[in-house]
């Protein structure tokens, strides 16, 4: 027996699941996309924090490293600071400065 050609419903069932697919395949595409578009808005949200507070750490650091900030604490501890004659300058190398 021969085979039958399809008729014209079959064609158009044929070609609305294909549409669907397509379609489902397009909005699951969207819906991925807004959703790493939020996660990166959040990270970038979340590094700007971060940086913000290495910032204001790095700030507090350089400023408690000050000598204004340092002899009140070396005083209350009880040691003195060094006269410049008794600093010694080490030199490591061949390039020795002469004597």
């Amino acid at each position: 027996m021969a085979r039958k050609k399809p008729k014209g419903r079959y064609w158009i069932a044929f070609w609305l699941g294909f549409f669907l697919v397509v379609a489902a395949a397009v909005v699951g595409r969207q819906k991925a996309a807004l959703d790493t578009a939020a996660r990166l808005r959040a990270l970038r949200e979340s590094r700007g924090v971060l940086e913000a507070t290495q910032a204001e750490l790095e700030r507090r650091i350089r400023v408690s490293t000050t000598a204004e900030a340092l002899l009140p604490r070396v005083a209350r501890a009880g040691l003195h600071l060094p006269a410049d004659t008794a600093t010694t300058i080490l030199v490591v190398g061949r390039d020795r400065p002469p004597r």
